[in-house]
């Protein structure tokens, strides 16, 4: 009975942050996403796979409201963080990304110190009272991003100027900086090298005690290393969802069993 209770409140320690119900997402005339409904845990790692071109990237950008920035882009349903919908008229999209971080495909720090980088967000929300309020958040997100050891005798020098993987690492610090509640990843590792990408996955395993963290991924290794809870895309329909491991050794969707195993894909 005591063990019943202690699951019991391990689920509930993970409650549900983002939910989506009946999500389409249109590019003009092509249905890119298809009834898509979810819901997403906070403080765990939720992976998003599937084929290119299955919609996986498309709903990412949905969750913070970047497919806005597309003229043809036309996205119905509800989606709401912490019960709020995020696409209510009154929510600023500008607030929401600060809210909900992103970290891209390639890393792409702005041409500024390494500092600048970072501070970045916090200066445009008003994050920080004095320089010394910054100077703290700058340092509290670049050890978040395991970047601080590499980077603090050298704040000045150019974020360009760093290694591929420290430069995703300096994106990831930029987007912790706002002290956002969730973070997306659109394929943070794909241009990375084998080492770059084993540092960043650590460093996913421990952002998750602090985020929610939604990471679109080519590869099932790093979904069945890095995450709790996996949705598989297909041709714009989300097939299936669940634990990482049922999905990986017993999916229950004929299709989510193909692209596994490499048969589609």
């Amino acid at each position: 009975m005591n063990d019943m209770r202690l699951i019991q409140r391990t689920v509930d320690m993970h409650e549900t942050k983002i939910r989506a119900s009946g999500v389409d997402v249109f590019y003009g005339d092509n249905h890119a996403i298809k009834d898509v409904s979810v819901y997403i845990e906070d403080k765990t790692v939720t992976a998003f796979i599937g084929p290119s071109g299955c919609g996986k990237s498309t709903f990412l950008r949905c969750l913070n409201r970047m497919n806005d920035t597309i003229p043809i882009c036309r996205v119905t349903g509800k989606i709401t963080l912490d019960d709020e919908d995020i696409y209510d008229p009154k929510v600023d999209p500008v607030q929401l990304r600060a809210k909900v971080g992103m970290v891209f495909q390639k890393p792409n720090p702005f041409p500024k110190s390494i500092y600048d980088n970072v501070a970045y967000g916090p200066r445009i929300h008003g994050l920080a009272g004095d320089k010394s309020e910054l100077d703290e958040i700058v340092e509290k997100s670049l050890r978040r991003a395991a970047l601080w050891g590499e980077v603090k005798d050298r704040l000045a020098e150019p974020g360009t100027g760093l290694s591929g993987g420290q430069q995703q690492r300096l994106c990831i610090a930029r987007a912790v900086a706002t002290a956002p509640e969730v973070l997306l990843m659109d394929e943070p590792c794909s241009a990375l090298d084998p080492i770059a990408t084993a540092q960043v996955e650590e460093l996913i395993d421990e952002l998750k005690q602090n985020y929610s963290v939604v990471i679109v991924t080519h590869s099932m290794q790093q979904a069945a290393r890095v995450s709790q809870k996996t949705a598989f895309f297909h041709l714009g329909n989300l097939v299936e969802y669940g634990e990482t491991g049922k999905i990986f050794t017993n999916p229950e969707d004929s299709r989510t069993e193909s692209y596994i195993t490499g048969r589609i894909g």
